[in-house]
C-alpha cells in the first residue's frame, strides 16, 4: 500500500488480508492526500500528482508498518516527516538502519519532535550494507532507491517472501530491481513509476499459525493460498514433532494424532524459523513430550509471552535469549493478556489445549494480523467466543 505513493494514478491490490492494519494504513495514506477504497480483499489507492510529505502522528503511532511510507515519500517528495511508529511490544526496533540507508542515498535525516525527518535535494544510487537483514529497512531503502539517480547495491538485504513480493510489484510499476530473494539487491533508478495491479503474496505467518494449531490439538487442517516453500523450516519442525505434512503447489495439510515430541527452535531471518511464529513454537513445546530449548535472535522482548504461558501452567525458564520448556500433559486455564499480534494468537492456541475456560484479554492485537480468527476457529471445531469489543 505504501509503495502506491510512488506513482500518480490508481494502483489496485488484490488478496489483501481483511485485518485491522489495512484500514490503519488507509488512514495514513488518506492523511498524505490519497483516496483509498477497500472492497473486501481488494484495495484501490488513488495517488494524486502531489502528496504530502507529512505522515500524521495519530495514524502512524498505532502500528509499526506505517514507517513503510518513509522511503516512498523521500523518493516522491524529496522529503518526509514520519511520526515514530507504535505497534507491538516485542522489544527495541530502532530506525537507525532506515536512516543510514537513506543517508547513503544522499538524504539528511534526524529525529525531531517525535518524528523521523528525511530531506534530499536529489537521491543518488549508492552501495549500502545492512548490519542486520531488516525487512523494514530493506523495504524503505528499495522504495527510496527506485527513483534515485544511478545504481544502488544493497548488501545483506532481507530475503523474506514479502520483500520479493514488493520488488515484483515495483518492477510491474516500471522499476528495475534485480536480486530480490537473495542477500544482494540491485536497483537501477528510473525517472518515473506508473500505477499497477498486483496480487499480494499469501500470508505465511497466518498459514503457519494454523499449521501449529493443527499439531497442538491433534487435528487435521488444510491451508490454501500460501507457498509451502515459504514455511519450509516451520513445517519441517512440525514433522520432527510427529506431524504428518503434505504439501501442494499452493498450500499444505497438517495432521497430528499423537502428543507432539519436543523440538528445539532458533529464530532467524528468512529462510530461518520466523520470529513471528516463536509464540506458536513455545505454545506447542509447552505440551510436548520432553524438553525444548527455544532461542530468540531477533526481538529481545518477545519472551514476555512466556509470563502468560506460566499463568497457564507451562513449565518454562527464561535465560537471556533462551527459554527452556519441559512439556506438561495439559495446560491449566486462566486469564491471560496478549502483548502483540503473535502472542495473542499463541495464547488462543494454548487455550485450546488447556482444561476449562481460558480468557484472552487485549485481543485487538489479534485483529491486526488475523482475519476472522474466531470465526475460522469455530468452523474448525473450536469452542470459542468473542466477548465484548476489546
Amino acid at each position: 500500500m505504501a509503495a502506491a505513493l510512488l506513482a500518480e494514478g490508481t494502483t489496485t491490490l488484490h488478496n489483501c488480508p481483511e485485518i485491522l492494519d489495512v484500514p490503519l494504513m488507509r488512514k495514513v495514506l488518506v492523511g498524505l492526500g490519497c483516496e483509498v477504497d477497500i472492497d473486501g480483499a481488494t484495495v484501490h489507492i488513488h495517488t494524486p500528482a502531489t502528496v504530502s510529505p507529512n505522515a500524521d502522528f495519530e495514524a502512524v503511532r498505532q502500528f509499526r508498518a506505517s514507517v513503510a511510507v518513509l522511503g516512498p515519500l523521500v523518493a516522491r517528495c524529496n522529503e518526509a516527516r514520519v511520526a515514530l511508529p507504535g505497534g507491538d511490544a516485542i522489544g527495541s526496533r530502532p530506525l537507525d538502519m532506515h536512516q543510514t540507508g537513506l543517508e547513503k542515498l544522499g538524504a539528511t535525516t534526524r529525529i525531531e519532535h517525535g518524528a523521523v525527518v528525511a530531506e534530499a535535494e536529489r537521491l543518488r544510487g549508492a552501495k549500502i550494507s545492512l548490519d542486520f537483514p531488516s525487512v523494514g529497512a530493506t523495504e524503505n531503502i528499495v522504495t527510496a532507491a527506485v527513483m534515485a539517480e544511478g545504481q544502488t547495491v544493497l548488501d545483506n538485504a532481507a530475503r523474506e517472501p514479502e520483500v520479493v513480493d514488493l520488488c515484483e510489484m515495483l518492477n510491474s510499476m516500471g522499476a528495475r530491481i534485480g536480486g530480490a530473494g537473495t542477500s544482494t539487491i540491485t536497483i537501477d533508478g528510473v525517472e518515473k513509476l506508473y500505477p499497477t495491479e498486483h496480487t499480494v503474496v499469501g500470508d505465511r505467518i497466518v498459514a503457519g499459525t494454523w499449521a501449529y494449531a493443527a499439531a497442538m490439538t491433534r487435528g487435521d487442517i488444510t491451508v490454501g493460498g500460501v507457498a509451502p516453500r515459504h514455511l519450509h523450516l516451520a513445517l519441517s519442525k512440525l514433522k520432527l514433532a510427529g506431524a504428518d505434512i503434505e504439501t501442494y503447489d499452493n498450500g499444505f495439510r497438517v495432521r497430528m494424532d499423537q502428543r507432539p515430541k519436543a523440538v528445539d527452535y532458533q529464530t532467524l531471518p528468512f529462510p530461518g524459523f520466523p520470529t513471528d511464529l516463536q509464540p506458536m513454537a513455545i505454545a506447542i513445546s509447552s505440551i510436548a513430550e520432553g524438553v525444548s530449548v527455544i532461542t530468540e535472535n531477533v526481538f529481545e522482548a518477545r519472551f514476555r509471552f512466556v509470563d502468560e504461558m506460566l499463568r497457564l501452567g507451562a513449565d518454562a525458564n527464561v535465560d537471556g535469549h533462551h527459554v527452556v520448556l519441559r512439556g506438561v500433559d495439559e495446560l491449566s486455564s486462566t486469564d491471560v493478556w496478549s502483548s502483540d499480534i503473535r502472542a495473542g494468537a499463541g495464547l488462543v492456541l494454548a487455550g485450546l489445549v488447556a482444561d476449562g475456560v481460558t480468557t484472552v484479554h487485549d485481543v485487538y492485537h489479534i485483529d491486526r494480523g488475523y482475519p476472522s480468527f474466531v470465526e475460522q476457529l469455530t468452523a474448525l471445531g473450536a469452542r470459542i467466543e468473542r466477548v465484548g469489543a476489546e
